[in-house]
């Protein structure tokens, strides 16, 4: 090695193959929302990849999302009501995450509960005496 661009030719022709490839748009669509992670967390990722592939298909990022979804209410409610665009899923997708967190909240609160009605009557202690008459056992 005589150069310092000859040092760069031959370190950047070593290690090309470590090279992460570039993202597709198709990435997208590896998006998916594992068993456990929450709404919020998924619409982040998926978000954080919009991003990074500054996408402007807005058919493709419905569909990539829909695809993604774990299924429960909110992936219901996009089936029952079709959004057209990725705003209208991000604005109902904060709508459901605020809701889920204000039912967390109330369930959360610790609420006294009543004490459980007893049927069946409660064993006589020692010191106390039954006021029911015994009748004697025939012979």
């Amino acid at each position: 090695m005589t150069s310092f661009p000859q040092l760069a030719k031959l370190f950047r022709t070593q290690y090309i193959a470590n090279r992460a490839p570039p993202p597709i748009s198709y990435d997208l669509f590896d998006i998916k929302q594992h068993q456990g992670d929450s709404l919020k967390e998924f619409l982040h990722r998926f978000e954080a990849q919009v991003v990074r592939l500054n996408l402007k298909d807005e058919r493709m990022m419905v569909h990539a999302f829909r695809k993604g979804i774990v299924p429960g209410p909110f992936s219901e409610s996009l089936i029952r009501n079709h959004p057209k665009t990725f705003a209208d899923i991000r604005r109902r997708a904060m709508a459901h995450i605020a809701a889920e967190g204000e039912v967390n909240e109330k369930c959360t609160c610790v609420v006294p509960t009543r004490p459980r009605a007893s049927g069946r009557p409660q064993p006589l202690r020692v010191y106390e005496e039954t006021t029911e008459k015994k009748t004697p056992a025939k012979q």
